[in-house]
């Protein structure tokens, strides 16, 4: 019985040969560059083999602006033909070349704060971070809000955009890594604190809003273990009172010191002297 298996065959690629004649055809590639001075075409630096009889030559770039750019040129010829002709000649970017950085598009050029009074950004239709209204947004809060109040909005967070959406406030200056809750002490935790008003849904377990008036973050989200010094608990130890001491006067310590007048001086019951009076 004979075995019907299919048979497979590994395909080998065979390394392009490097015609001599289209090689040794240097001077022709390089009178194909007419597009510039012929003092903008420096010296030839490579040649290489594209396919049969097709074979690449560089020359070096004089032009400015263009440091380590190379000038392409493809010559070829036919089979069993001496005349080679030139296929195209193009401007290409060699191994040390400058190039300008690549292309982001808009949406990835975004940064927090860069939407301004009177900007609009549009949402992409298929962003990951939302979903249609209409499916079910594995957290009961939200699914809540979105219908049982009428807001009827047309898509929700999804469990992808409100886990990337807590690792950014996590790792931001509301989490437990931020330097204000670093300096604050162990116990100041926001998850204790009277002013910490939890989330509603998944994120309750470990984000809420600050309400305390005095803090940094108040009306910011905030992890459960971040903190601050204007901690509810923080209460100031009571300082011991000092003692006040009444003055006590001795009389029996108080001296008489009688003060004789300086020469010259009048009484004070004499009429007063006129002024220039030597």
């Amino acid at each position: 019985m004979w075995n019907n298996r299919r048979v497979t065959r590994t395909a080998t690629v065979r390394a392009a040969r490097l015609d001599q004649v289209c090689a040794d055809a240097v001077d022709l590639a390089r009178e194909a560059i007419t597009e510039v001075d012929p003092s903008d075409v420096g010296e030839h630096l490579d040649v290489v083999a594209e396919a049969d009889r097709l074979v690449t030559h560089f020359f070096e770039c004089h032009l400015a602006g263009y440091r380590g750019w190379r000038w392409a040129v493809t010559v070829t010829r036919v089979p069993r033909s001496k005349h080679v002709t030139v296929c195209e000649t193009v401007l290409l970017p060699g191994p040390d070349a400058m190039l300008a950085p690549g292309w982001v598009p808009w949406h990835e050029r975004l940064q927090p704060g860069d939407l301004g009074v009177g900007d609009l950004l549009q949402t992409p239709a298929d962003d990951d971070r939302l979903v249609p209204g209409y499916l079910l947004s594995d957290d009961p809060a939200v699914e809540e809000v979105s219908w049982e109040l009428g807001l009827g909005r047309a898509r929700v967070m999804s469990r992808l955009g409100r886990g990337e959406t807590a690792q950014r406030w996590y790792d931001g200056d509301q989490g437990p890594d931020a330097p204000i809750s670093v300096a604050a002490p162990r116990t100041a935790r926001c998850v204790s604190c009277g002013f910490y008003l939890p989330l509603a849904g998944e994120l309750r377990q470990a984000f809420g809003v600050c309400g305390n008036l005095y803090a940094p973050d108040d009306g910011r989200a905030v992890s459960a273990d971040h903190g601050c010094g204007a901690h509810s608990e923080a209460i100031r130890e009571t300082e011991a009172p000092v003692d006040e001491l009444s003055t006590v006067y001795d009389d029996s310590e108080v001296e008489s010191v009688a003060v004789s007048r300086a020469p010259g001086s009048v009484e004070s019951t004499e009429p007063g002297e006129p002024y220039g009076h030597g």
